[in-house]
């Protein structure tokens, strides 16, 4: 595989930042995880935490190099991080109970495979054109499928926020899972959360990621969403990926990865620590014990489903 990959997440003008990203690869699979974390005093990041942690766990393990069946993989990691949640508010006696939305990414064998809950996107960018976007379980989404509003009045409406689909939670979730999507050479995918694709819409963002080097365009396609959202701007966090792998003899893209020669054994993960500065709160402090009561926690929940 040969890719050029960028990931970035900022709190925004929130209190704390909720998102979680990470991705994974071997040598011929690649997996990508955004989540957008939702619940009280630290527990809407444990639910993010817990999502994009076990899907990574479980693909360092399975993905030797191969994935036998990402579409098997995806449900197994959506449903396992769900039961993770559930479990850990549980446990905790929490009332707000923790809960994420998550979109998640495979690609082998040159095709990409994804599955979602919540309103957190993917977007397939292909030929100056949105070749394919994930749809959001939203309340607003519904309401643009009834023809009662459309795009532009979505973007403004009081509901836009509230979802029907979420990992966690009381409510078993809806996953909506894609179609075996091929990749041609230059194809971009773009993960992200509300608070990146809200305040830009499509047309912002196929024009911010259609051409140029994911490393050279994400960042001020992020600094633009940030000056739109204001002073109630979200937290808003990126994968995007420019698919390099082709059948033809092309020279290497600049800082592009390939994992020709990776061990057949091996995996890399890119993924922020639980409890890390940039993620810290605004005017609510944590101690050091407390943050690592919480990630031994985070460890507990998840190893009960991936055992």
């Amino acid at each position: 595989m040969r890719f050029t990959i960028y990931q970035e997440s900022r709190q925004g003008k929130r209190r704390s930042n909720e998102d979680r990203i990470a991705y994974c690869y071997s040598r011929d699979a690649l997996l990508m995880v955004v989540a957008d974390g939702m619940g009280g005093h630290l527990h809407g990041e444990v639910a993010a935490q817990i999502c994009v942690q076990l899907l990574s766990d479980s693909f360092q393990r399975e993905a030797t190099p191969r994935l036998r069946d990402p579409f098997l993989f995806l449900s197994r990691g959506l449903t396992s991080a769900h039961c993770a949640i559930v479990d850990y508010g549980e446990e905790h006696e929490l009332t707000d109970a923790p809960r994420t939305t998550c979109v998640a990414c495979v690609v082998q064998d040159n095709i990409a495979y994804w599955a979602h809950a919540g309103d957190s996107r993917l977007y397939v960018l292909r030929d100056g054109r949105i070749q394919v976007q994930t749809r959001d379980h939203s309340r607003v989404q519904r309401m643009i499928d009834r023809g009662e509003i459309d795009e532009d009045d979505a973007a403004v409406h009081p509901a836009r926020n509230r979802i029907f689909s979420c990992l966690g939670g009381p409510i078993t979730p809806h996953i909506d899972y894609s179609r075996k999507t091929p990749l041609k050479h230059g194809d971009v995918l773009c993960l992200c959360t509300d608070g990146m694709w809200g305040p830009l819409g499509n047309e912002l963002i196929l024009k911010g990621l259609v051409h140029g080097n994911v490393l050279e365009t994400v960042r001020p396609l992020m600094d633009q969403a940030e000056r739109l959202g204001g002073s109630g701007c979200d937290n808003l966090s990126t994968i995007a990926v420019t698919w390099l792998d082709s059948y033809e003899s092309e020279p290497p893209a600049p800082q592009s990865i390939s994992t020709a020669t990776l061990p057949l054994d091996r995996t890399e993960t890119v993924m922020e620590d639980f409890g890390s500065k940039r993620n810290n709160r605004r005017g609510e402090e944590f101690s050091e014990d407390e943050i690592e009561r919480t990630i031994n926690e985070i460890n507990n929940a998840i190893q009960k489903f991936t055992r």
